[in-house]
């Protein structure tokens, strides 16, 4: 069975005024539900995790200053977000949803998590939206526990994931991977295991066949144990913060390759929904349910 990661406190409201779309967090299970695609089983709410795994990634400073809310005020503008104590509380649940989504995929072949995505967390600083780095401590919390060695990171949002490159560095067993938009944020980029940059503009057709040709090669490269995929649909024409121009079709094609290519291979996926911000909202619930149908058709 399909299992999917979320908790109430993912549409945690913000400010008036505020363009993150946090009611998407609310609008897509309530969509998967709606047409089918899931029932309530196919649900687990996660918790509060140990906090452990979080400073295996970030440093602790910056993570114990981030729960008293005492991260410095030019900090605190780069993550976007009012910074309040049900925020923190709300990325610490992300983590432990893609955490225990990981072992869920060891068991079911793939697992999901309605949010996450956060891969401009820095190990000691916070960036545009992103505060912990949900896939980055699923990763090290696989390692931890001696359920996975080598891991790849399909990081296929419109961003580049600047803080995932920068945490796994120096670290041959964490393989990351970005195929983002050349123009988009961060316009200071950090240098992935592999980047491919996409001029403004990039559709279908382009985007398909350069993921298409590189995605197979990449796996048989790494020879990974485990693959995070991170399936933002800020890549679509209508996105407000993106710069390419892929159809619905065309973003639903690029979730099809990716876990086509992992279920082929038997290799376990975790996927975080991560960006989406066009002015529709039924367009993001949209790209990101397609994620999801994918996910049943392929796996179960």
């Amino acid at each position: 069975m399909l299992k999917i990661a979320y908790h109430p406190i993912y549409r945690h409201p913000l400010p008036k005024g505020h363009r993150f779309p946090m009611e998407k967090y609310e609008l897509l299970p309530q969509q998967l539900l709606h047409e089918g695609t899931c029932i309530p089983t196919n649900f687990f709410e996660p918790t509060v995790p140990n906090d452990k795994y979080i400073v295996a990634v970030h440093e602790p400073e910056y993570f114990y200053d981030l729960l008293n809310i005492k991260i410095p005020a030019r900090e605190a503008r780069k993550i976007g977000f009012p910074l309040t104590e049900e925020l923190v509380e709300r990325e610490r649940i992300i983590a432990d949803g893609t955490m225990k989504g990981c072992e869920f995929a060891l068991e079911n072949g793939i697992a999901m998590n309605i949010a996450g995505g956060t891969h401009h967390a820095y190990t000691d600083r916070g960036e545009a939206f992103c505060m912990l780095n949900d896939q980055a401590i699923g990763a090290r919390y696989l390692q931890a526990r001696n359920l996975a060695e080598k891991i790849l990171i399909v990081d296929l949002d419109v961003h580049q994931g600047n803080g995932t490159a920068e945490i796994f560095q120096n670290d041959d067993s964490v393989f990351t991977f970005s195929m983002h938009g050349a123009n988009n944020y961060p316009f200071k980029k950090e240098k992935s295991d592999m980047d491919i940059p996409l001029k403004k503009g990039t559709g279908d057709a382009e985007y398909l066949s350069t993921l298409r040709e590189n995605l197979p090669k990449l796996i048989d490269k790494t020879r990974p144990d485990f693959i995070f995929y991170l399936c933002g649909v800020d890549i679509i024409e209508t996105d407000k913060l993106g710069t390419l121009a892929l159809t619905l079709e065309g973003s639903k094609q690029r979730d099809e390759t990716v876990l086509e290519t992992c279920h082929r291979l038997n290799i376990p996926v975790q996927c975080s929904m991560g960006g989406g911000y066009s002015a529709d909202i039924r367009t993001i619930v949209e790209a990101h349910a397609n994620t999801f149908r994918t996910a049943q058709q392929l796996f179960f």
